[in-house]
């Protein structure tokens, strides 16, 4: 061993040791191993000082990203597979996959009932997505809460186009009912590319790696006794399923949008034929007595 890999070990010791009365052992344990992990990376890919300053810019370019409407830190946790690496460490199994958050769960949504639509433009392809919001041993849950929000059949978010869509745009907050049941109409959302607009997007492009994103609804649910779940469903059949630019598909979310030409089941859901319909079960994970505490 050289005697500049013992001096960079000797830092890295210095700098674990330095946390060792931290009062709560979980930030504790967690600082401490951001600092092995991350002098490991320094010691072992030696950058320069020159690249260290950059990356201390770029890093300064994306807070100065981020606004009320736009999340860039998470857009580029969200690239790194960190965002989509967190969802499945903490994945439990026997209920519905978890999938990202997103960088655009940035306004609340509107409060809507069930049958209501969220699509506010009528340009699209009409659809409803019908749900079902059960524990994970199948028994329905009645006042489930299911936050929806989704892009529009051009690609965007309500939030990225504030001249052209009203906020609010594919976006709601319903409640199941007694059966667990909710329903809403919509437009089929399209695949899109997440915004390149930033340093995001400069890393993409340095990389060579596509911005797409297959299509897909965002939903959060929160029952009460039950961990909260945030989940997409996919629309099967649409391109970037196998490339999704943020490593969020999975298979069990991947459903089938079917077209519906029959005017009886498009009356019972207030929409015309033809139409896409969406059915899909949601299960949520009991709270366990880690989760309460």
């Amino acid at each position: 061993m050289t005697g500049t890999d013992q001096a960079a070990k000797a830092v890295t010791a210095a700098a674990v040791e330095s946390f060792r009365d931290t009062p709560d052992p979980r930030l504790r344990e967690l600082l401490q191993g951001l600092v092995r992990h991350l002098h490991s990376y320094v010691r072992e890919l030696r950058p320069t000082i020159q690249e260290w300053e950059y990356a201390v810019e770029y890093l300064t370019a994306v807070g100065r990203k981020c606004d009320p409407t736009r999340q860039e830190f998470i857009l580029l946790s969200d690239v790194l597979g960190v965002s989509m690496l967190v969802e499945t460490v903490n994945e439990e199994g026997g209920g519905t996959e978890s999938t990202v958050l997103g960088p655009f769960h940035v306004v609340e949504s509107p409060k809507r009932e069930s049958g209501d639509g969220i699509d506010l433009m009528s340009v699209g392809e009409p659809c409803v997505v019908a749900l079902r919001v059960t524990s994970a041993d199948g028994s329905p849950l009645a006042g489930a809460s299911v936050d929806v929000w989704q892009c529009s059949t051009d690609g965007f978010y309500d939030v990225q186009q504030p001249d052209i869509q009203p906020l609010g745009n594919g976006r709601g907050l319903f409640r199941t009912d007694d059966e667990g049941r909710v329903w809403f109409r919509t437009v089929v959302p399209s695949h899109y590319p997440i915004p390149t607009d930033g340093p995001v997007g400069v890393l993409l492009d340095a990389t060579g790696r596509h911005p797409y994103r297959p299509a897909h609804i965002h939903f959060i649910v929160e029952a009460d006794g039950h961990r909260p779940l945030t989940t997409h469903i996919f629309v099967a059949d649409g391109p970037y399923l196998d490339s999704d630019a943020v490593f969020a598909v999975k298979e069990s979310l991947v459903a089938d949008f079917a077209q519906v030409d029959e005017a009886e089941r498009a009356r019972a859901y207030q929409v015309t034929a033809p139409f896409r319909l969406a059915e899909f079960d949601i299960a949520v994970q009991p709270e366990t007595n880690k989760d309460a505490g």
